[in-house]
């Protein structure tokens, strides 16, 4: 991913009818319902789940629950850096690496 302004001006916003949870830790898992006729051969023929579940590390979570639909990735950045200190470091790589996979996931959209 491109690491310019443009990144940074993108705004994320959780995709509708997404299920997530946080636990009292503010630790986020989100439900992810296996759907599709893939999906309902290998729930009959292998076991698989219908409902699989996704947790996210502490830096994850807290961004996560920073995700309000106004908030450009910027200013999400800045937040970071003030909860978290060095630990988020490289920040910006690894805040565009954390949205790719998000959207790559159809967790969130990037307007």
């Amino acid at each position: 991913m491109n690491m310019n302004n443009n990144f940074l001006d993108l705004v994320p916003q959780i995709c509708e009818g997404l299920n997530w949870n946080k636990d009292e830790n503010d630790f986020v898992t989100l439900e992810i319902q296996n759907r599709g006729l893939f999906n309902r051969i290998a729930q009959k023929v292998f076991k698989k789940p219908k409902i699989s579940y996704v947790h996210l590390d502490e830096l994850g979570s807290f961004v996560w629950l920073l995700i309000d639909g106004k908030t450009d990735i910027a200013k999400l950045g800045v937040l970071v850096k003030e909860h978290s200190g060095e630990k988020a470091e490289p920040l910006y790589e690894k805040l565009a690496k954390y949205f790719q996979i998000l959207k790559s996931y159809d967790f969130v959209v990037l307007n």
